[in-house]
C-alpha cells in the first residue's frame, strides 16, 4: 500500500518525499561511517626493504621490529606484521604503488629516488640509525700527495666506497658535479684520465678505499664522517680533508603515498615513542643500533626540498 501511495502522489509531494529520502540516507550513511572513528582497519602492516642479496637474512633481521609495530597498531583484531624485500629501489617503488608495502626505511639518496623520482612514497620520520641523527661525506687525499685542493682532481681518479652508498658515493658525486666537475666511471685503475674530467672507481670496502688513497693509486677518496671517526690515529694523520658535503639525516622513514591517514598517524606515534618502551629499546638496538625515531627537521616539505636540492640533476631528466 505504501508503494502504491508514493507512485500516485502529486509532483510536489514526490519532490518532498525524494528530499526526505535523501536526507535519511545521508544521516544513515554518516552514522555508519562514524561508528569507529580513528580505528585502524588494516589487517597487515608491511615493511619494505631493498636488498639485492641475503633476503632471507634481511627478513629475519627486521622481523621483531615489524611484529612490534603490528602489535602496537591494534590488539583487536590483531594486525599481522610482514616484511617484503625488493632487489632494487625501483622494485620497492612498484610495491608501494601496488599497495604491497606500507612503509620503508632508507638512507637519503634511495629515499629521494623512491619518493621524488618514482613518486611512490612520502616522508614520515627521521631514524637515528647507528646512533646518528645526521651525517655527511668527506672527500680526502694523502697528506703528502700532489692533490692539494679540489681543482687538482681534474685528470685524476677518485675512489668511492660503494655504488649504493649515499655518503660514500652519491653525496660526494653530486657535490662535485654541482661545482662543475665532469665525472666518468672507470672499470679499473687507469694511469691516465682526460684532463677535462674526474674518473672514479668503487673500492667496495672502507679498508680498500683508504688503502687506495694512502698508496697513491687514486688521488682522493670519499666516505662518511663516521667512517673517518673509526680510523686509527695513524691513518687519520696520513690524510687531509679536501671538502665536506652538506649534512643529511642518517636514515629516513617513509610511507606509501596513499596510506590511510589514520594508519600513518598511528604508525608515527608508535615509532616516536618506541625508544621510551623497554621492549622497544631492545628491539631498536638490535635493529642496526637504532637509538630512536624523531620528527623531520623543518617538517616533511622542508626535508623533501633538502633532498631535491642535494640530489636533483637536470641533465638526467
Amino acid at each position: 500500500m505504501t508503494f502504491m501511495f508514493v507512485t500516485r502522489q502529486t509532483p510536489r509531494l514526490a519532490v518532498v518525499y525524494a528530499i526526505a529520502t535523501l536526507l535519511f540516507d545521508i544521516i544513515l550513511g554518516s552514522h555508519a561511517a562514524g561508528q569507529t572513528p580513528g580505528r585502524v582497519e588494516a589487517k597487515t602492516i608491511t615493511l619494505g626493504i631493498v636488498a639485492p642479496i641475503n633476503q632471507k637474512e634481511i627478513e629475519e633481521h627486521f622481523r621483531d621490529f615489524v611484529r612490534y609495530v603490528a602489535r602496537k597498531l591494534s590488539s583487536a583484531p590483531a594486525i599481522e606484521g610482514r616484511i617484503v624485500v625488493a632487489p632494487t629501489q625501483s622494485g620497492l617503488a612498484s610495491l608501494l604503488t601496488e599497495r604491497k608495502v606500507d612503509f620503508y626505511m632508507e638512507s637519503p639518496y634511495p629515499t629521494y629516488l623512491i619518493n621524488n623520482v618514482y613518486g611512490a612514497g612520502k616522508l614520515l620520520l627521521r631514524r637515528w640509525k647507528g646512533g646518528m641523527a645526521e651525517y655527511h661525506a668527506l672527500i680526502f687525499t694523502k697528506r703528502d700527495g700532489e692533490t692539494k685542493r679540489l681543482e687538482d682532481l681534474r685528470g685524476k681518479l677518485i675512489a668511492f666506497e660503494d655504488p649504493g652508498s649515499t655518503s660514500g658515493h652519491f653525496l660526494p658525486k653530486f657535490f662535485l658535479s654541482r661545482r662543475g666537475f665532469k665525472l666518468s666511471e672507470k672499470t679499473r685503475i687507469e694511469p691516465k684520465v682526460s684532463p677535462g674530467e674526474v674518473g672514479y672507481i668503487f673500492a667496495y670496502s672502507q679498508d680498500k678505499l683508504v688503502d687506495l688513497v694512502l698508496t697513491k693509486q687514486v688521488a682522493a677518496g670519499a666516505f662518511s664522517n663516521d667512517d673517518y671517526a673509526a680510523l686509527d690515529e695513524r691513518k687519520k694523520s696520513d690524510i687531509t680533508i679536501l671538502a665536506e658535503t652538506d649534512r643529511l639525516p642518517r636514515h629516513l622513514v617513509s610511507v606509501r603515498r596513499d596510506l590511510a591517514p589514520v594508519l600513518a598517524n598511528r604508525l608515527e606515534k608508535i615509532l616516536l615513542s618506541m625508544h621510551q618502551d623497554p621492549e622497544g629499546q631492545v628491539i631498536l638496538q638490535r635493529t642496526d643500533g637504532t637509538t630512536k625515531f624523531d620528527a623531520l627537521p623543518g617538517g616533511e616539505l622542508a626535508m623533501r626540498q633538502r633532498l631535491l636540492d642535494t640530489f636533483y640533476s637536470p641533465e638526467k631528466k
